[in-house]
């Protein structure tokens, strides 16, 4: 996709946000199935099932996905279409990689130490980018991608997350 192309897509969206604030507010969903054959949670993606499991740390056998790598790839994911986005708008030519690590402590999640946190201490994001673009295009660039990607301000942010049940 080109600049003009990109601005053209998004140009009637941004006129309609702007004139109708309400309009701009969606709600994203996601559903899964707990797995009767095994301990699993299928989890539909929009483009396909993906069956998460315990990671071979917690007692998984590694054949399924972990739900901490899924959310680490949501954010290399997410911040890798947002830096493509703001690169077309800029006219900068960028191509390269990106990658996410974390670090848990596992003793949290499997209930073996109260004082072990449950979940991530720490994620790193860091971007290899191959690009003719100067120095300060380039920080302009990891900025402006910081301020719009959605996973990452979400895990920034420490958001109300309501739990509800209900039995069948």
């Amino acid at each position: 996709m080109d600049r003009e192309t990109l601005r053209s897509v998004q140009r009637p969206l941004k006129e309609l946000y702007r004139e109708e604030p309400q309009a701009g507010c969606i709600v994203l969903e996601a559903s899964g199935k707990l797995g009767e054959e095994s301990l699993s949670c299928s989890v539909g993606t929009g483009q396909a099932m993906v069956r998460a499991g315990l990671h071979p740390s917690t007692g998984g056998d590694g054949s399924l996905a972990c739900s901490g790598d899924m959310l680490l790839q949501a954010l290399v994911a997410c911040a890798g279409v947002t830096l493509a986005a703001v690169a077309i708008n800029r006219s900068l030519n960028v191509s390269g990689s990106i990658h996410a690590s974390g670090e848990l402590d596992v003793r949290g999640t499997l209930g073996l130490d109260p004082l072990a946190p449950v979940g991530f201490k720490s994620i790193a994001l860091s971007f290899e980018l191959d690009t003719e673009a100067s120095d300060e295009e380039l920080a302009q660039l990891i900025e402006t991608t910081e301020k719009y990607c959605v996973v990452l301000q979400t895990l920034r942010s420490g958001l109300s997350i309501e739990v509800t049940s209900s039995a069948a």
